[in-house]
Formats: structure tokens, C-alpha cells, sequence
């Protein structure tokens, strides 16, 4: 059956100001999901300060470790269930239509996480929680629609490249975390006492929805994608017209002279013919993605240490002070390996492919946690090594080999291999699954990675176990990519579904 016009041209269309446009409007839900994730690591420290400065001894300005898990793992949680809804909605409403929404729920959440209504700890804490769930709705939204939209848009030389790119936008919220975090500390901290810390943290955690909001406008005049219309709506003359207006083609270049009437789709999504049909990529998909974000979100055992390490006692500096030098610390590692890592991605994705980069970054975090965590008692804290600068070297590594390697190939993939109208699900399908593992990294090796009682956190299996552990879990990864993950690079998004029916012909 001969291809659409208007799909064609999109996957030959040259590269051009929309592509960057869609990239930047795209990227903005990436960058304010990882200016919360790591902001909340460095608010913790003043809710510490702020709501726990009467806890006695070692355990003092300690926020205990249950409510950092839960203010973690709830918006998680509510990442998982917004992927799952929002997932599912643009595949049955569109993408355009629900794409604001995602938006909107992300910039109120971050503004009344801010405002959190009281002043009282209990009260602070339970609304905290509560619209950080809600923040993680509108996360975990943005997730399988900004990928979806920029696959479907994107032509398919340059495809892989594009996704990443807003992807990437994930290191930039990392980054804008730390600097507003050191920024506001800085201001506070010359301008007021430690009783406005309580101010302080608020107004973090609000200035993450500003470049949330400034695209919204942009996003609700965005098109929608020709491939939902065309594919999945069967309106191809829409879908002409709609890529007419953003792409640099006329609308006799891409209207069909005879256009086919409207089909019914064959199966429905999850079905046991869709399982026939897609179950082994969607299994391929959603357990790689579980598996680098229990290695990825297991990265704040590492910063715990870091701080350990690196950061006065905290006798010894005000709480302005204590987070500035954590913030920055959080600022170093971002421009040194997360932000490479990612540009590296941006380079080669569409070079070697996504199977050879993603068994690549599971190789090399898998070495950097073993050569951590093998001789950790041993060798990295005796006092002697206790600040040897390669131990952040390798901490430096695993998280530029994630993401140049799985945390931004696991995004990618699902993008592309699945049909149109299970596209969105799908992927919102896998990211769900990967929020899970994302909880067991946060939240239980948080826990597990004590080898005695201390900080408040009951004695576990340790920091060395704790480590092989995950190595083992980036080489589980490998193999799974290695045996059942599908290269994608260089194919129209049509003709993955085409090779499969091929198969099944067969």
C-alpha cells in the first residue's frame, strides 16, 4: 500500500525553525520534572533546618528519612499515574488536546507546593505531599505526549536526534535547580535570618512553574501532529493542512488526489492480537525502563555521601550556607557529566543507533558501580581516600554514561517502535512501569544502603552491597537490550509497524 503524501514529506522534510521551536515548547514539561527532583533533594535540607531543628544529637536539622520518602515517592507516584492517563487520553482525544492540560497541572502544583497553605509542620508536610502528587500528574502527562509529538513531527534522518534534544532539556532543569537554589540562598542569606528559610524554600520550589508558563501560549497554537490526524482520526486532508502551515511545503505537495475512506482499526489496545503483535517491544520497553531508573534515582545514595564528604558539619554553617555548597556541588556535576552526557546522546543517537548506545551506557555504569562499591569499605572511605577526587570522578561517570545511554534511549524508543493510535499509550505504559523502579531506587535503596542505625534510617545491607546490587541490575539491562530490544534508526515511524506485520505474515 503506497504511503501517505503528507507523511512523506515529514520524513523528508529538511530541518527547520519549527523542528526547534517544537523542541524548546516540548522540553519545557523534561525541564521543570528534573527541577523538581532535584530541587526537593536540596529543599529537604532547609525543611530540615526549619521544622526539625529541635531533634537532639547527631539527628538534629534532620528531616527524618520517612518524610523524605514520602515526599519523594508520592511524586513519583503520581508521575506513574499521570503517564498512564495522559498516555492513554492522547492516543484516544489527541495530542494537542491534552498536551496544555499536562501543562497547566504542572505550573499550579509547583505554585501551591510553594504556598503549601500553613505554617504548621504537620499541615506544611501533608499539602506538600499532597500537591507534589499533582505536580507528578501533570510530569508524568507531559512525558508520553512531548515525546510522541516530537517523533511524529520530526523527519526520520534526524528523528532520534530531536527527541533527545528534548530530553536534554532534563539537564537543563537540573541545572536551573541548583543555580535559583544558590541564588536564593545567596539573597537570603546576606538579606535576613535563618527564621525566613521558611520563605526560602518556597519560593524555589514557585520559580520552577515560570518557564513551565511561558509556553503554554505556544503549545495550545501548536497543530496537531499529521500523524494522529492522518493515522488515527483518518483526516488526511486536515493533516495536509495542518503541516502546510508549519512546514515549508505546499498543500499540493502533500493533499492525496484520491484519498481512501475512513477504516475501522483492526484490534484494540492490549489485546491479545496487540500483545501477538507488539507485546514483545512493549516488554522490551517497560522493563529496560524500570531497570535504569532504579539506577538512576538510586543516585541520591551518592549524594548523601558527596555531602558527607565535601560539606561542613552542620554545627558549622547556617542553613543558607549548607544548601548553597550542596546546590553547587549539584551545579558541578550537572555541567561536567549530565549535560555532556546528553549532548553526546543529541550527537551520536542517530549515528549508532539506539541499541549499540543503550547497551553501551548500561556497560559503563555497570564498571563505575562496581569499581565503587567492590572496595567501598575498603578503599573509598578510610580516611586516608576519604575526599580522592575519583571517587567523583566515577560518580561523574555513571551519570554521564546514563545518559548517554539508557535514561535517554529508554525515552526515544518508545516513541517510534509502537502504531500511531497506541503510540502515546504505550509509551506512557512503559514510562509507568520505569516510575516504579524509580520508587524502589529513591525510596528502598535509600533505605537498604545503611550498613548500621544512623540519620534516623534502621541498618540495612550496606553501601557495598547496595552498589553491586545495581551494577548487576545495568548488565540485566544490557542483556535485555541485547535480545530484545529493536533498532529504530534511520526507519519511518510507519515502517516498524509494517516490518511487524511482515513477520507475522510469515
Amino acid at each position: 500500500m503506497a504511503r501517505l503524501k503528507v507523511l512523506s514529506a515529514l520524513d523528508t522534510a529538511r530541518t527547520q525553525y519549527y523542528h526547534f521551536k517544537a523542541i524548546i515548547i516540548a522540553g519545557m514539561g523534561l525541564f521543570t520534572d528534573a527541577y523538581d527532583l532535584f530541587s526537593i533533594t536540596l529543599i529537604i535540607k532547609i525543611i530540615g533546618r526549619v521544622y526539625y531543628g529541635h531533634r537532639e544529637g547527631e539527628n538534629r536539622y534532620e528531616t527524618p528519612p520517612e518524610v523524605v520518602s514520602a515526599l519523594v515517592a508520592v511524586a513519583l507516584l503520581g508521575t506513574a499515574v499521570g503517564q498512564l492517563v495522559f498516555g492513554r487520553l492522547g492516543d484516544l482525544k489527541g495530542r494537542r488536546r491534552v498536551y496544555g492540560f499536562a501543562l497547566l497541572l504542572m505550573v499550579f502544583s509547583s505554585l501551591a507546593s510553594g504556598f503549601s497553605i500553613c505554617i504548621r509542620k504537620t499541615c506544611v508536610l501533608l499539602t506538600l505531599g499532597f500537591f507534589r502528587f499533582f505536580l507528578g500528574l501533570g510530569i508524568g502527562g507531559d512525558y508520553p505526549l512531548s515525546s510522541t509529538i516530537m517523533s511524529e513531527f520530526a523527519n526520520k534522518k534526524t528523528r532520534g536526534s530531536f527527541i533527545a534534544a528534548v530530553f536534554s532539556m532534563q539537564g537543563f532543569g537540573i541545572l536551573a535547580s541548583s543555580t535559583v537554589t544558590m541564588a536564593v540562598c545567596s539573597i537570603f542569606g546576606a538579606a535576613s535570618k535563618n527564621s525566613e528559610a521558611d520563605v526560602a524554600w518556597r519560593l524555589i520550589l514557585m520559580l520552577g512553574s515560570v518557564p513551565a508558563a511561558m509556553t503554554y501560549y505556544w503549545r495550545m497554537m501548536m497543530p496537531e501532529t499529521a500523524r494522529y490526524t492522518a493515522l488515527v482520526e483518518q483526516n488526511v486532508m486536515q493533516a495536509a493542512k495542518d503541516m502546510e502551515k508549519v512546514l515549508d511545503v505546499t498543500l499540493s505537495q502533500i493533499a492525496e488526489e484520491d484519498p481512501l475512506p475512513p477504516t475501522p482499526h483492526p484490534y484494540p489496545l492490549l489485546s491479545r492480537e496487540f500483545l501477538r503483535r507488539h507485546g514483545p517491544d512493549l516488554f522490551a520497553c517497560s522493563s529496560t525502563w524500570f531497570l535504569v531508573d532504579i539506577v538512576f534515582y538510586s543516585q541520591v545514595l551518592f549524594q548523601s555521601e558527596i555531602y558527607k564528604r565535601y560539606l561542613d558539619k552542620k554545627e558549622d554553617v547556617d542553613v543558607y550556607q549548607e544548601t548553597f555548597h550542596a546546590a553547587w556541588i549539584q551545579a558541578v556535576i550537572a555541567v561536567c557529566s549530565t549535560i555532556p552526557g546528553y549532548f553526546f546522546s543529541m550527537y551520536f543517537i542517530d549515528k549508532w543507533g539506539r541499541v549499540k548506545i543503550q547497551m553501551m551506557g548500561f556497560f559503563f555504569m555497570a564498571l563505575a558501580f562496581f569499581s565503587i562499591g567492590i572496595p567501598y569499605y575498603s578503599y573509598w572511605t578510610t580516611k586516608e581516600h576519604h575526599k580522592n577526587k575519583v571517587f567523583m570522578v566515577l560518580y561523574g561517570l555513571a551519570f554521564f554514561f546514563a545518559n548517554f545511554g539508557p535514561n535517554t534511549t529508554t525515552f526515544i524508543v518508545p516513541a517510534e517502535l509502537f502504531p500511531a493510535r497506541f503510540r502515546s499509550s504505550c509509551h506512557g505504559i512503559s514510562g509507568a512501569v520505569g516510575k516504579v523502579g524509580a520508587i524502589i531506587g529513591s525510596v528502598g535503596f535509600l533505605w537498604a544502603s545503611h550498613r548500621k542505625k544512623e540519620d534516623g534510617y534502621p541498618k540495612g545491607i550496606g553501601m557495598k552491597v547496595s552498589l553491586i546490587i545495581l551494577g548487576g541490575v545495568c548488565l540485566l539491562g544490557m542483556v535485555i537490550t541485547y535480545f530484545f530490544t529493536r533498532e529504530t534508526m534511520g526507519r519511518s515511524l510507519e515502517e516498524n509497524e509494517v516490518e511487524i506485520e511482515e513477520q507475522d505474515n510469515l
